[in-house]
């Protein structure tokens, strides 16, 4: 394919205001965290109901039972670790909530280098460009950047940053083929045109969403309690 100007600067441009809001909503203020992800929130409903509507018409309560389970649980679970009452540092309440984003960033962008430089075996007929190469390089980039970075904050131990990004990194390839999936059944390429030349609010937090729960019971079972003393 060749190479075109035009769309190389819509992405770009794109990618950099959506790293910049994401950015601001992350490490600004509570108030602005919520507003960002109450914004992710409905975004990602209406193009789920969208989807929906064409892979099982007719069916709103299966809809709307999917769609808590897909989208709003986990909304509301980084909420919890966002504003857990449990803690009076407001650092370190953003610290967990950057640490998926970061993982899920590092592991999509080095996944996307490994496989165009290492790739030769599909990973999923779901998503036939990505390969296991590529999937593996990405979630050890992954694992290893956010430990080290994560090991040199005061926040946490070693140990919780390489679960979190373990955790991250390959739940969130699971949400990026579950998505993929759903695409394929509605006989679309995007969720949405949202962010012109990425596509939709799913396709850009798919691997967010299915990410958090798990990362939401290791914080809950095994960081919050130890932190806590």
């Amino acid at each position: 394919m060749a190479f075109d100007l035009k769309t190389f600067r819509t992405r770009t441009l794109t990618a950099i205001v959506f790293a910049a809001v994401m950015l601001t909503g992350l490490l600004w203020h509570r108030i602005a965290f919520i507003i960002l992800f109450a914004v992710v929130h409905f975004g990602c409903w209406g193009e789920f109901l969208r989807l929906m509507k064409k892979i099982l018409p007719g069916k709103l309560v299966m809809h709307f039972l999917l769609g808590a389970l897909y989208i709003t649980l986990p909304v509301v679970l980084l909420l919890f670790i966002r504003l857990d009452s449990a803690f009076n540092d407001d650092n370190l309440l953003k610290v967990v909530p950057c640490g998926i984003v970061f993982s899920i960033w590092i592991n999509d962008t080095m996944a996307y280098i490994s496989g165009s430089l290492f790739g030769k075996t599909p990973l999923s007929k779901i998503s036939p460009k990505k390969t296991i190469e590529g999937t593996l390089g990405g979630i050890f980039l992954s694992v290893l950047v956010i430990t080290v970075i994560g090991s040199l904050t005061q926040y946490f131990r070693t140990v919780d940053w390489f679960f979190i990004s373990l955790i991250s990194a390959v739940a969130g390839t699971f949400g990026d083929l579950l998505e993929s999936k759903l695409k394929r059944l509605a006989g679309v390429k995007d969720s949405g045109n949202i962010m012109p030349g990425h596509g939709g609010f799913l396709d850009r937090f798919d691997s967010l969403l299915v990410a958090i729960p798990f990362v939401f019971v290791y914080y809950f079972l095994m960081m919050r309690g130890i932190y806590l003393g």
